[in-house]
C-alpha cells in the first residue's frame, strides 16, 4: 500500500504526501504575538518550523476555516494566492474568493488520484454554531492509497462516529485537539480533548493518530503529555505518533518509518529510521 508522509509545520499546519500530491492544511506562518479576534486577542507563543517561502509548492490547500486567526493568518492568506486550489466551506469562499472553492459535507472532488471529501465538523459544543463559525473536515482516499480523516476544528464526537460509520475505517487520522477554550463559549472545549482524541481514535478504527493544533497557542488547555497519557491509558500508544515541529512521519497500514526534516536554502533533506 502506498504511504502518507505528514511533514509538521506547527500549529494545525502540515504537509501530506499522498498519491503523488502535497496538500497542505490550515496555513499559520506568523511570528508569534496577539492576534486580534472581534474584542479580543488569541495569543501565538511559537512560530512555526518551516516560512511560508521555505514549503516549496503544493496542489491544494484544505482549509478547515479562515475565521479564526489560529488557523488562517495573515501570512497564510497571503500564502494562498500562490495555491491553485483551496478546499474549504461556503463561508470561506464568499470570504476569501477564488483559489477558494467550497466543498459541502459529504461532496467530493477528484485531484489526480486522491479523493477529496468533505465531512462534518462542529467547533464546540451543539449549537455553538452562530458563535464559532462554519468548518470542515476532510476526507481523502483513493484506490490504493492510505484513507485519512483530517478533523479540523471539530469537538463533536457524534460528527466523529458520523464519519466513522461512512467513511470508516481509517489508516490515518490527522485530530485537531488541545482543549481549546475561549471565553466566547466558557463552560464547553472548541477542539477534542486529549480523552477525545484517544476516543475517536477507537470510533474511527485508525491504525496510526497524528495530533495537530494542541500547541503554540495560548488558549489550549491540553497539550503533547496529555494526550501520551490519555492514549497510554486507553492502551493505543502504539497508534500515536506525537510530532515535534520539523518533524516527518511516513505511515501506511502496516509499517511506519518516521523521519527529521531539515530545510537548508528552500531544499528538504530527510533522514529516515525505523
Amino acid at each position: 500500500m502506498t504511504t502518507v508522509e505528514i511533514s509538521y509545520v506547527g500549529g494545525p499546519t502540515a504537509v501530506l504526501s499522498l498519491g503523488g500530491l502535497r496538500l497542505l492544511t490550515d496555513p499559520t506562518f506568523d511570528a508569534p504575538g496577539e492576534y486580534p479576534i472581534g474584542s479580543r486577542a488569541l495569543v501565538k507563543t511559537t512560530g512555526p518550523a518551516l516560512a511560508a517561502a521555505d514549503l516549496g509548492a503544493v496542489d491544494a490547500v484544505l482549509l478547515s476555516h479562515d475565521q479564526h486567526p489560529d488557523n488562517l493568518d495573515s501570512a497564510g492568506r497571503a500564502y494562498l494566492a500562490g495555491v491553485p486550489l483551496v478546499l474549504s466551506t461556503a463561508s470561506a469562499q464568499d470570504r476569501l474568493g477564488a483559489p477558494v472553492r467550497a466543498l459541502p459535507v459529504w461532496e467530493s472532488v477528484e485531484l489526480g488520484g486522491v479523493r477529496v471529501t468533505a465531512v462534518p465538523a462542529l467547533h464546540g459544543p451543539e449549537g455553538s454554531e452562530p458563535v464559532v463559525g462554519e468548518v470542515t473536515g476532510f476526507v481523502l482516499s483513493g484506490e490504493g492509497l492510505p484513507k485519512v480523516y483530517v478533523s479540523g476544528d471539530n469537538a463533536s464526537l457524534d460528527r466523529v462516529r458520523e464519519i466513522a460509520d461512512r467513511e470508516g475505517p481509517f489508516d490515518v487520522a490527522l485530530l485537531f485537539t488541545g482543549a481549546a477554550r475561549t471565553p466566547l463559549v466558557p463552560d464547553a472545549t472548541l477542539t477534542l480533548t486529549s480523552g477525545q482524541a484517544a476516543e475517536a481514535a477507537t470510533i474511527l478504527g485508525a491504525r496510526h493518530v497524528v495530533p495537530l493544533h494542541f500547541e503554540h497557542w495560548g488558549h489550549f488547555t491540553q497539550d503533547g503529555p496529555t494526550l501520551t497519557k490519555a492514549f497510554a491509558e486507553a492502551g493505543l500508544t502504539e497508534r500515536l505518533h506525537l510530532l515535534a515541529p520539523g518533524e516527518s512521519v511516513r505511515l501506511r497500514a502496516s509499517a511506519m518509518i518516521r523521519s527529521e526534516a531539515a530545510t537548508t536554502q528552500g531544499a528538504d533533506r530527510r533522514r529516515d529510521f525505523v
